[in-house]
């Protein structure tokens, strides 16, 4: 497609207007930097309140899952990059490649995780009545647990959707991928879910390890 068909209104140049869509995605990323950023510091706060309880709960976790989808999101933050590199060189074919294997990272991230979460459930490591810790302030560890994880989980739900949909209209011809401003500004939304993970890793699954070492 041309270049022309790339520009919406009220923009008069394709530059000015994928500065106006990375700068609204980088308002939006800050408002998520500031959501899971105060998570971050309770979780901190209350495992110095309460070290040994929390650094003990912390070693139940599952590290082989852990670390399995902590190398599946840093591949997929790859995939995701390339694709970005071959729309802007006009490659279609290799972006959208690219986009299947970041959406199919992503997914089986999704399918580790749920794994993991049945073996969570099995093992009584849900903050419930029949928590495994009992009443121990361990419960707010796996209250944060399933608080970040799950928040982290939607939002990785929606970078797929939005892959696959962004996919689907390249194929269909109605997205000008190599002058529009969607892969970058969704390639910004993909590596910022893939930094949160980098985050919550060595809080839920080596902080307990490295206290008990």
């Amino acid at each position: 497609m041309s270049a022309g068909s790339a520009l919406n209104e009220p923009f008069e140049d394709l530059g000015r207007q994928r500065l106006a869509a990375r700068f609204g995605m980088w308002c939006f990323l800050a408002s998520e930097i500031l959501f899971f950023g105060s998570l971050f510091l309770c979780f901190l706060v209350y495992r110095q309140l309460h070290p040994n309880e929390m650094l003990a709960a912390g070693r139940e976790t599952n590290i082989v899952f852990g670390s399995l989808n902590t190398a599946i999101l840093l591949a997929s933050s790859v995939t995701m990059a390339v694709a970005d590199k071959a729309a802007e060189e006009g490659l279609r074919r290799d972006a959208l490649r690219c986009l299947g294997l970041t959406a199919a990272l992503g997914l089986a991230f999704l399918v580790v995780k749920g794994f993991e979460y049945r073996e969570d459930v099995e093992k009584h490591l849900w903050p419930g009545p029949d928590f495994a810790f009992g009443d121990s302030p361990a419960r707010l560890f796996y209250g944060f647990y399933w608080t970040m994880t799950g928040v982290h989980a939607l939002h990785l739900t929606i970078g797929i959707a939005t892959v696959a949909l962004v996919m689907l209209r390249i194929r269909q011809g109605r997205l000008p991928f190599r002058d529009s401003a969607t892969l970058p500004v969704l390639g910004l939304y993909w590596h910022l879910v893939d930094i949160v993970w980098i985050f919550l890793y060595p809080l839920l699954y080596l902080g307990g390890r490295a206290g008990g070492a």
